[in-house]
C-alpha cells in the first residue's frame, strides 16, 4: 500500500527541504495543498527537490480555474517531474469558491465532470496531434494552433492522471465515471467508506463502463501516536464536523445531534470549546489511536486494506520519523 504525506500550509520556501525529507523518509508521495498559497508554485518546488516520489495538488481548487489553464499547468509539471506528477483538484465549498475566489459555484459536480471531460479531450490534442473541438454546458475549448501546443511528454512519460476529491455522492458518482482517481476525505468513517462512498464510485464506474481497476483510491486517515496529536485529530473532527457538507457523515453514525451543537458552536465563534463537544468513542470512528507506528500500520490496514490503494495520514505537527515507520510497515506489511 503507498502512503502519501501531505504538506499542509507549508511557507514557500520550506516546500522543497520538506519534500526531500519526505523522500528520503521513504513516502510513496508527497502533496501540496491549496490554503495559504498556490499549489502549483508548491509542486513545481516539490517535483524539482525530489526525485522518486509522486508529486500531486492535494487539492487545488478547480472550478476557479478554466480547463485549458490546469491542462497547460499540470503538462509542465509532468515534463517536470519526469512523469511524476498528479493532478488533484476539489471544488471546494460555495463560500470559499464564491467569496474568496470570486467564481460560480453553481452545480459543481456537473462541472467537475465537464473540466474532468474537457482536460482529457485537450490532452489527447497534445498527444495525438488531433484537432482540438471540445463544446461543453461551462466551458468550450475549439482552438489549438500549432505555435500553441506544448512539447510532446518526454518518451515513457504519460500524461498526468487526474485525481478528484469528494464527499457527497453526486460528486463520487462523478469520479468513477470520468476521473483517474479519488481523493477521500480524512472525515470519513469505514462505515461511510464501505457502504456510502465505494458504492457511489461503483454506479459512476457503471455509469463509464469501467472497472473497479481503472481508478485509484486514496483513503485519507487521522493518526495520532501520543496524546498530544490525539488532541489535534480531535480539533480537527470538531471543525470538520461542524461543517454542513460534512453532515452526512455524522447523521450515518445517528450523530445529527453533534452536528447540531458543533455548528452552533462554530457560529457562536465557540471554536476553543467546540472540541470538548467530540468524546473519545466519536474520535476512534474517524481517527487511529496507536502506541508505536505497527500498531498504527495493523489498524490502518484492518479499517482500509483492500478497499483503497493508498493511504494519506493526516494529523497535527506528527513525528515525521514515526509516520515514515508506519508507511514501511503498511509498505511491506
Amino acid at each position: 500500500m503507498h502512503v502519501d504525506l501531505t504538506l499542509r500550509a507549508l511557507p514557500i520556501a520550506d516546500v522543497a527541504s520538506a519534500a526531500r525529507e519526505a523522500q528520503a523518509l521513504g513516502f510513496s508521495g508527497v502533496g501540496v495543498t491549496e490554503s495559504t498559497g498556490n499549489p502549483f508554485v508548491a509542486a513545481t518546488l516539490a517535483a524539482d527537490a525530489t526525485a522518486d516520489v509522486r508529486v500531486s495538488t492535494g487539492i487545488a481548487l478547480a472550478l476557479p480555474r478554466t480547463p485549458m489553464d490546469l491542462a497547460y499547468t499540470a503538462w509542465d509539471l509532468q515534463t517536470l517531474s519526469g512523469g511524476r506528477f498528479a493532478l488533484g483538484l476539489g471544488s471546494q465549498v460555495r463560500a470559499h469558491v464564491e467569496r474568496r475566489y470570486g467564481a460560480a459555484f453553481a452545480r459543481p459536480a456537473a462541472r467537475m465532470r465537464e473540466q474532468t471531460l474537457a482536460l482529457r479531450a485537450i490532452f489527447d490534442a497534445w498527444e495525438h496531434g488531433s484537432e482540438l473541438a471540445f463544446e461543453g454546458e461551462f466551458w468550450s475549448h475549439t482552438l489549438m494552433p500549432p505555435n500553441f501546443r506544448p512539447p510532446a511528454l518526454p518518451d515513457g512519460v504519460r500524461r498526468p492522471p487526474v485525481l478528484l476529491a469528494a464527499v457527497r455522492e453526486r460528486m463520487l458518482e462523478v469520479v468513477g465515471e470520468v476521473a483517474d482517481g479519488l481523493l477521500g476525505h480524512a472525515f470519513q468513517t469505514v462505515d461511510v467508506l464501505r457502504e456510502v462512498t465505494l458504492p457511489a464510485l461503483e454506479r459512476g464506474l457503471e455509469t463509464g463502463g469501467r472497472a473497479r481497476a481503472d481508478i485509484e483510491v486514496t483513503a485519507g486517515i487521522f493518526v495520532a501516536l501520543d496524546d498530544g496529536e490525539w488532541e489535534g485529530v480531535r480539533r480537527r473532527v470538531a471543525f470538520y464536523g461542524s461543517t454542513p457538507g460534512y453532515r452526512h457523515v455524522l447523521d450515518h453514525h445517528d450523530l445529527g445531534g453533534l452536528f447540531e451543537a458543533l455548528h452552533a458552536a462554530s457560529r457562536a465563534g465557540e471554536w476553543r470549546t467546540m472540541p470538548d463537544l467530540v468524546d473519545d468513542d466519536v474520535l476512534r470512528l474517524f481517527a487511529v489511536r496507536a502506541d508505536t507506528p505497527a500498531e498504527a500500520a495493523a489498524e490502518i490496514r484492518a479499517r482500509v486494506g483492500g478497499l483503497a490503494d493508498r493511504v494519506a495520514l493526516v494529523g497535527e505537527q506528527p513525528d515525521l520519523a514515526q509516520w515514515a515507520a508506519i508507511a514501511a510497515a503498511l509498505r511491506d506489511g
